[in-house]
């Protein structure tokens, strides 16, 4: 709905704390181990689909008809191309907003209409609208306040509106129109979330000036700073000429390493020293890595320096390096996407919930020997409970869920024969009765 026009700014209110168009422009598109550890995060991340699940039985995976929308989530549009886009503004704003719209052009609940889809809401356009049950204090820190709607703020000219209220086109959206996707939550705000890469600006600056270096050392001789020392009695005009001329011989990786003639009474003091001595491909490595820490990515992963060298790239570790990226940084973000979608998917009823589907992923699947592994102990398992006199079916539903409590109430009542009575040798035997004599009837005969 379109929000009326509102005198004087309002103070209870969250927008993201970083310059976005500044991230995606001087980091994402600029800087190469940035760009890496999103790309990284992202390519694994779009892999994942969605599925529901029951509450209790959280074994029991089914699909439904609400499922729909996240598969084309827009015409032509994937699950992958969403959960890639909620990645990307999630990396770089700390959040990421979805709600649904139709042809008509109403947003939230009121789409319903032709070609209902999803659309993306501008991380840096949204601003989070918090209230309190005192509402005449404004105050934004309130111990009760939560989210009363999400402003939607747009201007032609791409940039955000300055006080974020009180345009004409801005669209006000209700907490449960809209999917509000923050993985990592910010410690000075109270609903919103953080990009990764606020904590490693400074690694990502000098990663940048790296760079630039590295180009500035080839660009003006591929050797190192250097200055050359005249006599007293050499003219300007003599100065000016050797110079345009020592440039015109020796700038430039192109000229790198040529002998070095100077005429008589110049005197060359280096001012720098060279990439070994700087021990440049060192400093710049701990700076890669300190931002894949950051994006939760090993730098095995995603080809950085010190990735590729020593213990990184034995079997052993590579296998655990990918165990850690998909258990410590892609199923979590899996779980926290689904939860939030789920504020705007219908689910089929109120005992099942919008989780995610990682069976058909690649990545996942390269250790097939510890799948093995793991069936063969839940079949054990399973098969134990069943010689203990439990239910197949209870057994099988105890094992999936990982919850002994599913085996209440489903004993068949039998037992091993570990489990029953010794019997003594010394007590008589009981005697069988004799056989009927099928020639004996009523009648004697």
């Amino acid at each position: 709905m379109n929000l009326p026009f509102v005198a004087g700014g309002i103070s209870d209110q969250e927008k993201i704390e970083n310059d976005f168009e500044g991230y995606v422009s001087s980091m994402y598109k600029a800087n190469g181990p940035v760009f890496a550890c999103i790309d990284a995060r992202m390519k694994v991340f779009s892999e994942g689909e969605f599925i529901f699940r029951d509450r209790k039985n959280k074994g029991n995976y089914f699909g439904g008809t609400g499922l729909g929308v996240l598969e084309t989530p827009w015409p032509g549009g994937t699950t992958g191309e969403l959960l890639a886009r909620m990645e990307q503004d999630a990396s770089l704003a700390g959040n990421s907003y979805w709600a649904m719209c139709d042809d008509s052009g109403r947003i939230g609940k009121a789409a319903a209409g032709k070609g209902l889809r999803l659309t993306r809401l501008r991380p840096d356009w949204i601003t989070i609208v918090i209230s309190s049950s005192d509402a005449s204090n404004n105050d934004p820190f309130a111990a009760d306040c939560k989210v009363i709607g999400y402003l939607y703020s747009t201007q032609l000219s791409g940039m955000a509106h300055s006080n974020g209220f009180g345009q004409a086109n801005d669209i006000l959206l209700l907490p449960d129109e809209v999917c509000h996707y923050s993985p990592i939550p910010d410690p000075v705000a109270r609903f919103r979330g953080m990009s990764w890469l606020t904590p490693v600006l400074r690694e990502v600056s000098a990663d940048s000036k790296s760079t630039i270096h590295k180009e500035s050392f080839l660009k003006n001789a591929a050797v190192p700073n250097m200055a050359i020392k005249f006599s007293p009695e050499t003219s300007k005009d003599d100065f000016d000429e050797f110079v345009a001329k020592f440039k015109g011989s020796h700038q430039g990786a192109w000229n790198a390493y040529k002998t070095l003639f100077l005429l008589g009474g110049a005197d060359v003091t280096p001012l720098s020293m060279d990439f070994r001595q700087l021990e440049f491909s060192q400093t710049v490595g701990k700076g890669e890595s300190r931002i894949a820490a950051a994006a939760g990515v090993p730098p095995s992963w995603v080809g950085l320096s010190e990735g590729l060298q020593g213990s990184g790239l034995n079997q052993s570790m590579y296998a655990a390096a990918r165990r850690r990226f998909a258990d410590g940084t892609i199923r979590p973000l899996w779980r926290i996407a689904a939860a939030s979608m789920q504020n705007i998917v219908i689910t089929p009823n109120d005992q099942s919930q919008l989780w995610y589907d990682d069976s058909q992923v690649a990545f996942l699947r390269e250790d097939q020997t510890d799948l093995a592994e793991i069936n063969r102990i839940q079949a054990n398992a399973i098969d134990s409970f069943i010689k203990s006199g439990f239910k197949p079916d209870a057994a099988v539903q105890a094992v999936l869920t990982r919850d002994l409590r599913v085996l209440t109430g489903q004993h068949t009542g039998l037992v091993s024969v570990q489990m029953q009575p010794p019997v003594d040798p010394n007590a008589p035997k009981a005697i069988a009765p004799p056989p009927a004599n099928p020639g004996s009837g009523p009648n004697g005969n």
